[in-house]
């Protein structure tokens, strides 16, 4: 197993971390007897960041993971978990969640304890809280060894918040096809610069780099045959040097084996290696249906239609040709008024549209191709 030092902690942890938010399910719940597997054999083979949160599963993930870790001596691994911003209106409720995830976890402690899915606003929120302040006094108590974030905006928001105070990490989204999304490359070289350790998640773009088009795996097959398009992806990843932990969500035991071999006398891609994959997303961009940019020039919508959410996720399809993924952000992600066949043909989008793209024409194709998903 491959391990980095986190220098400003002076701790090593495993570079691939178990992100317990994809538990394999039965009827609804954890199936918890395969999920348990899943876990073991990932510890026995040098995995020991172990990361959950308050909402995985259904509220079901932290007192799972904690009973499992029971047979774990503590200092063994690594625990994370993280603060639910968004039901945190005073500091009151902040110690009361805190405290209750102690309680499923069956811990006295936690190592590394975020503010889950930062973005400016909530930031500024927590400031204004004292919630920052009561993670150090948590710090100060031995109740938590690591203060951090996880992150889901922008680059300016990243550097308002990761600027602001001394952090011990952050967590990031990044992937060889999010570069330029989020806090992006831009973020993690910030973090680098100002000795910020960064935790990965999202490195397979939720499943999307796990299973490529024939025809884009290819030339990745021919150059590392029979490595899995997640290998890829985790090895890009990897090969930032400032990258502690990669999260990865496994759900079953193929997925597990895939990435312990991937992590196991881990390689950094190559200079020819990283030239593939970026011929690799470079193919991948090409796929999209339209050019749209998500300007939102064509918005407000006379007729309420989200065109720029529509064509986001109808150009994703494209790309990745995930017909699940596609039709689960189909039926949850946009609401049904507001999705493609609200359209009335009005013509207004079209002339405010700054890539001329024919939107009406797209609107029906897409609503069409998307609806046929779940035929």
């Amino acid at each position: 197993m491959e391990y980095r030092n986190f220098d400003n902690l002076g701790i090593k942890a495993s570079l691939l971390g178990y992100g317990c938010m994809r538990f394999p399910t039965e009827n609804g719940r954890i199936n918890e007897a395969e999920a348990e597997k899943l876990l073991d054999t990932a510890i026995a083979s040098g995995v020991n960041y172990i990361d959950t949160a308050y909402p995985y599963h259904g509220g079901e993930s932290e007192p799972f993971t904690g009973r499992v870790l029971k047979k774990y001596p503590r200092d063994s691994y690594f625990l994370a978990t993280k603060l639910p911003c968004w039901e945190v209106n005073s500091l009151d409720d902040a110690k009361r969640l805190f405290s209750e995830q102690l309680k499923r976890l069956g811990m006295e402690y936690v190592d590394f304890y975020l503010l889950h899915s930062l973005s400016g606003e909530s930031y500024r929120r927590m400031k204004e809280l004292g919630v920052p302040e009561f993670c150090d006094e948590l710090k100060k108590q031995g109740k938590i060894r690591y203060f951090g974030f996880s992150f889901h905006d922008g680059f300016d928001a990243f550097k308002e918040i990761i600027t602001d105070r001394q952090w011990d990490f952050c967590q990031l989204q990044i992937n060889y096809m999010d570069v330029d999304e989020q806090a992006g490359i831009k973020g993690y070289e910030l973090a680098k610069s100002m000795n910020v350790p960064v935790i990965v998640m999202e490195p397979v773009k939720g499943g999307s780099l796990a299973a490529l088009p024939d025809e884009i795996y290819a030339p990745l097959n021919k150059c590392r045959k029979g490595a899995s398009p997640a290998s890829w992806a985790l090895r890009w990843v990897g090969s930032l040097d400032n990258v502690k932990v990669i999260l990865s969500g496994m759900s079953d035991m193929a997925q597990v084996k895939d990435n312990l071999a991937t992590f196991t006398d881990f390689e950094p891609l190559s200079p020819e290696e990283s030239a593939l994959i970026k011929n690799t997303a470079d193919s991948l961009r090409k796929r999209v249906y339209n050019g749209c940019t998500g300007c939102r020039y064509c918005m407000p919508c006379p007729a309420g239609v989200n065109i720029p959410e529509n064509f986001k996720i109808w150009n994703t399809y494209g790309i990745y040709s995930n017909k699940w993924s596609t039709l689960w952000q189909w039926e949850h992600d946009i609401p049904d008024s507001q999705k493609a066949k609200s359209c009335v043909g009005c013509g207004k989008c079209e002339s405010a549209c700054p890539q001329k793209i024919s939107i009406r024409d797209d609107l029906a194709r897409l609503q069409a191709q998307l609806d046929s998903l779940s035929e």
